[in-house]
């Protein structure tokens, strides 16, 4: 299944995507698409409906994150070995984790605000994992048992902040916006295998980023249990994974976000993303 929440910011109303790929209505099954739908019986719960026998959506309405009312947002940094590379780092023993603000969550094709005082806005397409069982010390054999399904992030980064004003990585990752996901969570049963996906991310349609889930440092299972020996994931939990090399730090002279630039990213299996840069 493809799942989706669309309507306006604050408001959105839950939703699946039938086999032409247009929006039925979920709010007569369920009331949002949050951790509880997203758990083994309620996945099964929305299996068992026909879309056909849902209300179509007319229009093109927006799309907010597929996922509501999250608990947290967490992130691996330096995932990609090429990534980590270009950006001068060394290739970490052990995952690198920080925290994105739940208030950076945000829709898919929704304006990325360039904050106040921000010199270096820079970009991540990434391969989001959402958890659909609560995870405490899992083993990494069992952990996709855990996912409920998948999404594109764009990790939206302020490097300045990141990087030069001291402090942990958090600051720089959590500004409003900083969080598009989406389109839409596919569950597990659409992606038979998350190390096999290509992912790309263009800027004002130049390619910047041309990678694949394949060449994590650490894939999915393992950053699942990893992240489970550290802190109870429960489900609807977004975890983001990392980026491959293109992004605007790693560029030969530096390249990053001004007011107008547009950002457009995909993932095989996973839809694509819109944003343009707006001012704060």
């Amino acid at each position: 299944m493809k799942l989706v929440r669309y309507g306006a910011m604050g408001q959105e109303k839950p939703g699946l995507l039938d086999g032409s790929g247009r929006i039925r209505d979920l709010s007569g099954v369920v009331k949002d698409i949050t951790g509880d739908t997203l758990s083994p019986a309620g996945l099964a719960k929305l299996a068992a409906v026909d879309p056909a026998s849902l209300p179509l959506v007319d229009g093109n309405p927006r799309l907010g994150a597929p996922v509501g009312s999250i608990s947290k947002f967490v992130a691996i940094g330096l995932n990609y070995a090429d990534h980590a590379a270009e950006a001068g780092m060394a290739i970490p023993s052990e995952p690198i984790v920080f925290i994105k603000a739940n208030t950076s969550l945000c829709g898919p094709n929704d304006n990325i605000e360039k904050p106040r005082g921000s010199t270096k806005l820079d970009w991540e397409v990434e391969l989001a994992i959402i958890i659909g069982t609560r995870a405490k010390y899992v083993s990494e054999a069992d952990a996709l048992k855990h996912v409920a399904g998948y999404a594109v992030c764009n990790d939206v980064s302020e490097r300045f902040f990141q990087i030069e004003r001291g402090g942990q990585w958090t600051k720089g990752k959590s500004h409003d916006t900083f969080g598009p996901v989406g389109p839409w969570i596919a569950t597990a049963d659409e992606i038979p295998d998350p190390q096999k996906l290509g992912m790309w991310l263009d800027v004002n349609g130049q390619r910047c980023q041309t990678g694949s889930t394949a060449t994590m440092i650490f894939g999915v299972a393992k950053i699942v249990s990893y992240l489970s020996e550290i802190m109870t994931l429960l489900p609807g939990d977004i975890i983001t994974t990392g980026t491959p090399p293109g992004v605007g730090m790693g560029m030969k002279p530096q390249k990053f976000l001004n007011v107008g630039d547009v950002v457009t990213l995909g993932i095989d299996g996973l839809g694509a993303q819109r944003q343009q840069v707006v001012a704060a």
